[in-house]
């Protein structure tokens, strides 16, 4: 076990290398739980903002109704295709969802930096486009795990 353990440290990502792969990264892996404890798991885009993963969910979708009646979830963004390139980081918490739901597209101070991130990363534009069938999810994690198989 002490083994493991020093791996463990030895790749796990510095804060700023968490940063620039969260950052890098296109699509995480969401885990809910069912009201009958029945899991699911679905991608999604996301912005990782430093402190916080956010997740532009449709509401109308399984996801939601689980988020909504048990908001505990976990995240895993991973990246590689051979052993030695594995990296990637599984991050838990509690999700709330933030701004309007749906989200219209009304002036909302707390989203404008997550929304311009966001737009940047994945239409390549300046502001994002909503339609109103999505709202923003943030998951604060509790607990964040990284490894990066590189520094073996």
């Amino acid at each position: 076990m002490a083994d493991t353990q020093r791996r463990g440290r030895r790749i796990m990502m510095t804060r700023a290398e968490l940063d620039a792969f969260l950052a890098g990264q296109r699509v995480c892996r969401l885990a809910t739980v069912g009201r009958d404890g029945s899991p699911h798991v679905s991608a999604l885009w996301f912005a990782w903002d430093g402190r916080a993963l956010w997740l532009y969910s449709l509401v109308r979708s399984r996801r939601w109704a689980q988020l909504r009646s048990d908001a505990r979830a976990a995240a895993l963004v991973d990246g590689g295709r051979e052993y030695g390139e594995l990296r990637g980081a599984e991050l838990s918490g509690t999700v709330a969802s933030v701004g309007e739901v749906p989200r219209t597209g009304a002036p909302r101070p707390e989203l404008a930096a997550v929304e311009a991130m966001f737009a940047a990363k994945y239409f390549a534009a300046p502001a994002m486009p909503h339609d109103a069938r999505h709202a923003w999810l943030r998951l604060a994690p509790d607990t964040v795990r990284s490894w990066d198989f590189r520094k073996l």
